[in-house]
């Protein structure tokens, strides 16, 4: 074997044990909002951008940072990273779409495995298309193919995070009827120091017929009030 050839093989990915298959998409059922999840990729840059950047006013208060102020990425870096994220089965990030256009994004980040199977959901909406039940409909979706999909990744337990005054993101925790653990002390960091969050927890036991189908019981429920 050439050196060349050594070095390309250790630039190659090294899949873990817990690598995790990242789907095409996923889709809401039917009566949620119409929605489905799927990967960021390279060639979404200039339309993530412009949603991303145009709702930075909005999103800049619930946003956590690094105490150790790291170098930020470009957004090509942060796609490599990504896939070596999934790779690793550490962290996956998904966009929320409707009509074929992104709306928002979804993620699930410090996973681990062995006795605890768990991550941290955390989630944003465009701010024009708040009040739709796109934000409850997402967190259905990825905790139904997280926690219970045979090809997800097979996690137990979902957790959610939430400032105690951002109200719109405690309400998206309730409606998916994610169970109330608590206040917990300067728990993330967050715009320069570090924050309480009121935590909630989504179980596979939990699941039933589906997290996604209670939020489409749900959608109908008000549709139903409404006429």
């Amino acid at each position: 074997m050439s050196v060349f050839q050594k070095v390309r093989q250790n630039l190659r990915p090294v899949l873990s044990g817990n690598a995790i298959r990242m789907p095409r998409y996923l889709s809401a059922p039917p009566g949620c909002p119409d929605i489905r999840l799927r990967p960021l990729r390279a060639e979404d840059s200039s339309e993530w951008n412009e949603v991303r950047w145009r709702n930075d006013e909005w999103l800049s208060p619930w946003e956590s940072g690094d105490p150790m102020h790291g170098p930020g990425l470009t957004y090509n870096a942060w796609i490599a990273q990504l896939r070596r994220n999934e790779q690793a089965g550490t962290g996956v990030v998904f966009a929320i779409e409707h009509d074929g256009r992104i709306v928002g994004q979804i993620s699930i980040g410090a996973i681990c495995y062995g006795a605890m199977r768990t991550g941290v959901v955390g989630y944003w909406v465009d701010r024009d298309l708040i009040g739709h039940g796109y934000a409850p409909a997402a967190v259905g979706v990825l905790a139904d193919w997280a926690l219970t999909d045979p090809t997800g990744p097979g996690l137990h337990r979902l957790e959610i995070a939430v400032l105690p005054e951002n109200e719109r993101s405690l309400a998206v925790a309730r409606k998916i009827g994610a169970r109330y653990e608590g206040r917990r002390t300067a728990y993330m960091y967050v715009r320069g120091c570090w924050r309480d969050h009121e935590t909630f927890a989504l179980l596979a036991e939990d699941a039933g017929d589906g997290f996604a189908r209670r939020i489409s019981a749900r959608h109908a429920r008000n549709d139903m009030e409404r006429v």
